[in-house]
């Protein structure tokens, strides 16, 4: 049954429901609507459980991918193997800093952060920088001397930027994740997992700033002040070769192998893969996101304000409230997942007081009758609560539009 047959047939049904209710209540004093407090106030959206293929034909060590928006685990190979990260640290440096710093500060560069080995911009001692200046330079160009001005800026030293890092791991639930520096040097102690990395570039491609930054294929910085300009050139080749990229980061020390986080997006869905010492890394990345691609789907539940319904009021200034759903439900499902049912849960009437955004009941959707999202009913506006003027028959009849 369509959606809104289903609501035309609420609505009949109401207004019959409403009458008796309505007499019930007026001759025994009590009514039995829903209780706005039982549901919840946003819209929550439920992970279907699905097989995790472990898959034969990549390279990797070990390797991930998964669903962006919900994280469910897609295809998975030695997931919770402890293994070094290279630069894909500089996922995390990034998060950290964006989130304790304002990207257009000022950064002068310490001593310590020139002569960094590996991957460099070959910063000056004493030359000044924006934070985001040195974020594009950590994430485009790799530069392990950006990642060394940007931890001594951010966390006072090298050290103490490590531990912001390991508390950010922390507050993030990973338990096999630690980092003793920010460009991703190999360290004994520096090592996570491909689930874990992927759960944090999940949580960085959440943010606008980190997202942008990702996705930039060349941006130009300034030089000692001045004196000339950098350009950076993105080491990630999956921007210009695979169709809807849109990030992350790449990584390679003689000890690790060759790491890389890629994310992409296609039709509403968004893959994130990860491959922790991979030889054949940007061939394990288009086989692994083409086969999430090829098969899930993104399904809309429904759009802002797709579903309206007039509410009688009782005791009201106004007989009848608007309500709608406020928020969008979309759903990343299998190809071959049955159709999603929508039930209505509404009471047949409600009393005044009723304040605009109040959630009166829920779009309950169910996938072979399991719930995977509850969408709020609320108020468009406010009805206050007023003496009745009218006697018992004409409320009544107002019912029927007579």
């Amino acid at each position: 049954m369509s959606f809104f047959k289903i609501k035309k047939l609420l609505w009949n049904a109401a207004r019959i429901v409403t009458a008796i209710s309505l007499c019930f209540a007026l001759f025994s004093g009590c009514s039995q609507p829903v209780s706005k407090s039982e549901h919840e106030s946003q819209s929550r959206v439920s992970q279907l459980s699905f097989p995790v293929n472990y898959p034969t034909d990549i390279s990797a060590k070990a390797a991930v991918l998964i669903e962006a928006s919900t994280g469910r685990v897609i295809s998975a190979k030695n997931a919770d193997m402890r293994l070094p990260m290279a630069s894909t640290t500089k996922i995390m440096t990034a998060l950290v800093a964006i989130e304790n710093c304002d990207v257009s500060t000022v950064v002068t560069i310490s001593p310590d952060a020139v002569g960094v080995e590996g991957s460099s911009i070959y910063l000056f001692e004493g030359e000044q920088l924006t934070l985001e200046d040195l974020l594009y330079a950590l994430l485009l160009a790799s530069a392990n001397d950006a990642a060394a001005a940007i931890a001594i800026e951010v966390g006072g030293s090298i050290e103490g930027f490590a531990e912001m890092m390991n508390e950010k791991a922390r507050e993030m639930g990973l338990s096999n994740t630690h980092f003793t520096n920010p460009h991703g040097l190999d360290d004994p102690e520096h090592y996570t997992t491909a689930a874990e990395l992927a759960k944090i570039a999940s949580v960085a491609m959440k943010n606008e700033v980190f997202r942008t930054i990702v996705s930039t294929r060349k941006r130009t910085i300034p030089q000692n002040d001045g004196e000339g300009v950098r350009l950076l050139v993105n080491h990630n080749k999956l921007l210009n070769s695979y169709e809807g990229c849109i990030g992350i980061k790449t990584g390679f020390t003689k000890q690790s192998g060759r790491c890389l986080v890629s994310a992409a997006e296609r039709d509403g869905i968004e893959l994130i893969a990860v491959t922790l010492s991979a030889p054949d890394d940007w061939n394990d990345h288009k086989t692994m996101l083409d086969y999430g691609f090829s098969l899930y789907e993104s399904r809309t539940l429904c759009d802002e304000g797709e579903f309206q319904y007039t509410m009688p009021v009782m005791s009201g200034n106004m007989e009848y409230v608007i309500l709608k759903n406020e928020d969008i439900a979309t759903l990343i499902l299998p190809k071959n997942t049955p159709e999603v049912e929508c039930t209505v849960e509404l009471p047949s009437f409600i009393y005044a007081p009723v304040s605009q955004g109040e959630q009166v009941g829920s779009l309950i959707y169910t996938v072979d009758g399991k719930i995977v999202a509850d969408v709020p009913i609320i108020a468009s506006y406010s009805v206050d609560r007023t003496a009745y003027k009218k006697n018992f028959w004409e409320r009544l009849s107002s019912l029927f539009g007579r």
